[in-house]
């Protein structure tokens, strides 16, 4: 993948972590490159540090001791000492430039700048130190995000370069984009991991602020086209887990059943593990409560889609 030829300029992609041995988003041991960068605005999202594409600070305010080494180093002004009470604070609508300065000038670990950019000969220099472990499993690597297609021609790029080596791949999407870019990543993706989250597309406006028709005919459209297609749904008490709301996504479904290439049905149980990331951003979480399902609510929706032969999991992490 490195670029030898004089004047070419290689794609570079924005991106917030890398997990290595992941064993939850695709087939075999896994490598997880979450691309930064997304249209939607799910209530539960457990990665805000995705949504938006451009670096940002991360602050532990319980780690800080206002000592105020940030505030002389950020060439934008980010950091400063409040004059009332000497308290660091943090402003997040200035935009970060990524430096890293303000990192490490903190000893006490206080300060993360999430975003990193790459080249996809980084990238994919990465996922390969891991190639044995793929062979062995029957993995290989997964992009998701934020939304992977929000940076589609990186995106493509990468997952062509894996191909190339071999590498299984697979994408984690919420499916809204444009069908040509779906069907130019399709071009390279062995596994769609494709987010059904509401059917009905005014609740599903109210819950992650976009409408769900693009979303339904770009997984119609892939599973007609006999691209291997995995539904996974994040599942939420009150708001996606009625016997209507599971009808409506098997009628929906059900005329790809018996199809090789749709791989069945993941349920994702809602979990908490995103919370202090608002914190950290300065972001109020947007779900009050607890849409937790017990473990008997979800065997029972489990029962459910079960009822019509179609294969489900639940995903337990």
């Amino acid at each position: 993948m490195n670029n030898t030829n004089a004047g070419v300029i290689e794609r570079k992609a924005t991106i917030f972590n890398i997990q290595k041995y992941n064993m939850y988003d695709g087939p075999g041991v896994r490598t997880l490159v979450f691309f930064k960068g997304c249209p939607l605005r799910c209530k539960w999202c457990a990665n805000p540090e995705g949504l938006q594409k451009k670096f940002q600070v991360m602050y532990k305010a319980n780690n800080c001791t206002n000592c105020g080494a940030c505030v002389s180093v950020c060439p934008v002004g980010i950091h400063s000492i409040s004059k009332d009470n000497q308290e660091h604070k943090v402003d997040q609508s200035i935009d970060c430039l990524g430096c890293q300065k303000c990192v490490e000038a903190c000893n006490f670990g206080a300060l993360t700048i999430v975003g990193q950019v790459m080249t996809i000969s980084e990238l994919l220099e990465i996922i390969l130190e891991d190639k044995t472990f793929y062979e062995v499993s029957g993995g290989g690597v997964t992009l998701g995000g934020g939304e992977v297609t929000a940076q589609i021609e990186a995106a493509t790029s990468l997952l062509q370069a894996c191909k190339q080596e071999g590498i299984h791949t697979a994408i984690e999407t919420c499916g809204y984009t444009k069908l040509e870019n779906i069907l130019k990543i399709a071009e390279f993706t062995d596994l769609f991991l494709f987010d059904v989250k509401q059917m009905n597309s005014d609740k599903h406006f109210e819950l992650t602020g976009v409408r769900n028709e693009q979303i339904l005919t770009n997984l119609k459209e892939l599973l007609h086209r006999r691209y291997n297609v995995q539904v996974r749904m994040p599942m939420l008490k009150g708001i996606n887990d009625s016997e209507e709301e599971i009808t409506a996504v098997i009628e929906f479904l059900m005329p790809y059943r018996d199809q090789k290439n749709f791989k069945g049905i993941d349920l994702l149980p809602y979990h908490k593990l995103g919370v202090n990331k608002y914190n950290q951003l300065g972001m109020e979480y947007p779900i009050e409560g607890d849409p937790s399902l017990s473990e008997e609510e979800l065997d029972r929706i489990e029962c459910w889609i079960k009822k019509y032969d179609f294969p489900v999991s639940v995903i337990r992490h």
